[in-house]
């Protein structure tokens, strides 16, 4: 079976000329041939004439630069969100767009996922209630969308035919580590809440299928993000602090010495794509830490990096805060295997997040908190 022309010139645009530089030719190379292999095995039985992304969860803070990312690759996108919080506006930008499809529905129902598994060559699981609060707020939700809902969609990719499972995950899956260590992929998992407990059972299922599913599953353990977006968040630490000390509200900083990774909503957007790309035999059944070691931060480094801009704000640092996560990620399996190394540092992220505060973007923050942030949802189970 031939591969199509007009496919052949998109996947050399693709790799050699819209992929980072500093990728070495020969992985170059071999992601050329992984995409050759991609429409023998999928595409052409598929009767795509290029890759179709199922996006699960694609209306949220990082999926939305997924998707204008993925678009501008060439791929086609089907995101397949409920928007729980409100926030239908985020994808309006993408109706209409050659290669967009969105569907309104809920991951935890089979017949929707069904649906949604239809004609596509690839998924990405992004959806859920993302972070401590919200899923200790919402337990009885969480157990249905984070746990039935993911696992719903994981078991439902086999069988149909697909090339590649990416599942996000978390970090905070490290939970609290030793003090001078940092965690690489093979560190014990000590989830210390509903949400990373929930992401650890989502990760076995995906890991667990090897040799026993027709596609190539892969986990990122994810940083915490960063970064402007069509759906913005102020309530992750870069973000919230810096806007905090933009308007002059007095910031309370807890257990300044804990640290965190971090990772811009760009960078991820590559970083998924990258292991879409990816020869599958680096990437099967295996996780990766998804960030960069120039982004392990403690909070008071974090404080420090924003006083630099805004220098005048009121800063009080308590001890004894309810979160005990510590965790420094080792991020070098990413790196070296798959050559992904962000582009973007948390100094980016904090400078162009006050030049976005200066020319008046946000300014409806306090009438739209709970669009801003993941505090409240609608959800009622399908």
């Amino acid at each position: 079976m031939s591969t199509s022309t007009t496919y052949l010139e998109n996947l050399k645009n693709r790799v050699y000329f819209a992929t980072d530089k500093e990728v070495p030719r020969d992985f170059l190379d071999r992601m050329f041939a992984e995409g050759e292999r991609v429409w023998q095995d999928t595409l052409a039985p598929k009767g795509l004439e290029d890759r179709k992304v199922l996006i699960v969860g694609g209306g949220g803070y990082i999926g939305v630069p997924l998707t204008t990312h993925l678009l501008a690759r060439g791929y086609s996108v089907r995101c397949l969100d409920l928007l729980l919080y409100q926030n239908r506006d985020v994808v309006h930008p993408f109706l209409g767009a050659k290669g967009y499809e969105f569907m309104f529905g809920d991951m935890a129902d089979k017949d929707t996922v069904t649906k949604a598994l239809d004609g596509v060559s690839d998924v990405i699981v992004l959806a859920g209630l993302v972070g401590d609060p919200i899923t200790k707020k919402y337990p009885q939700e969480s157990a249905a969308i984070n746990d039935a809902g993911v696992l719903n969609v994981i078991e439902q990719c086999n069988g149909k035919g697909l090339n590649k499972v990416v599942f996000v995950s978390t970090c905070s899956n490290y939970g609290e580590i030793p003090v001078d260590t940092t965690a690489d992929e093979s560190f014990e998992l000590k989830p210390l809440s509903l949400y990373a407990k929930s992401k650890v059972a989502a990760e076995t299922a995906v890991l667990d299928g090897k040799g026993q599913v027709d596609y190539t599953g892969t986990v990122l353990r994810f940083s915490t993000a960063f970064g402007l977006s069509g759906r913005m968040r102020f309530d992750l630490t870069v973000s919230e602090f810096t806007r905090d000390l933009y308007v002059n509200k007095k910031l309370d900083v807890y257990d300044a010495d804990t640290w965190r990774p971090y990772c811009h909503v760009q960078d991820f957007a590559c970083g998924l794509t990258r292991v879409l790309e990816a020869p599958a035999e680096d990437v099967a059944f295996d996780a990766f830490n998804a960030g960069g070691d120039v982004n392990n931060y403690t909070k008071a480094m974090m404080v420090e990096a924003i006083v630099k801009h805004i220098p005048d704000g009121e800063i009080t640092y308590v001890e004894g805060g309810f979160d005990r996560r510590n965790y420094k990620v080792d991020f070098s399996r990413i790196r070296n295997r798959l050559h992904f190394t962000p582009k973007y540092t948390v100094d980016d992220g904090i400078r162009e997040l006050i030049a976005a505060l200066k020319q008046g973007f946000f300014h409806d923050y306090e009438q739209r908190r709970d669009y801003y942030r993941n505090n409240d949802i609608e959800y009622s189970k399908t």
